[in-house]
């Protein structure tokens, strides 16, 4: 290909970007929140059986937030915070938290599948507790590791509350 070829052809055309929606988050997307955009860092995917849901980890200027997604009847959104919950370890039917009484939801145990930031708990058994308010809008969940139970607080989200941009194809 000559020079003058080069200068007049036609220039190559740009990849489409993949469209994103809240079950096909990548890392490297960025999420928009609450006014606030947040990188996806780390994705954790849960495998009980044959259904399966996923977390993401958004990270943010000043702090860094968890992203629930599951998809039941319907799509289903919450946004997680870690907070520290000195009875979590014990499993109890009813626990309080910042004023509300949570209630044992459901408990089991998943499959882990991570990537990004949370790729070294790809292969692990987690068990799961949930807790959730007398009206379903407020969450305590509870996630054993083995050598250390996690606790999030949590709430519910509806997916025009959030804007995903790919940050890959």
């Amino acid at each position: 290909m000559g020079f003058f070829s080069r200068l007049f052809s036609k220039k190559e055309e740009k990849k489409a970007v993949t469209k994103r929606d809240p079950l096909s988050i990548q890392i490297g997307d960025i999420v928009e929140y609450d006014l606030a955009d947040y990188e996806v860092v780390g994705k954790i995917v849960y495998r009980q059986g044959n259904y399966e849901w996923y977390s993401y980890q958004l990270l943010g200027e000043n702090d860094t937030i968890w992203l629930a997604v599951e998809m039941d009847d319907e799509l289903e959104l919450g946004i997680y915070k870690r907070i520290q919950l000195p009875e979590a370890s014990t499993y109890p039917k009813r626990l309080e938290y910042d004023g509300i009484t949570y209630h044992l939801d459901e408990s089991g145990q998943a499959n882990i599948r991570g990537e990004g930031r949370s790729s070294n708990l790809t292969g692990q058994v987690m068990k799961y507790t949930e807790y959730c308010d007398e009206d379903e809008e407020h969450f305590i969940s509870l996630e054993d590791w083995g050598s250390e139970v996690e606790a999030s607080y949590g709430y519910p989200i509806q997916s025009f509350e959030i804007k995903i941009i790919a940050g890959t194809n």
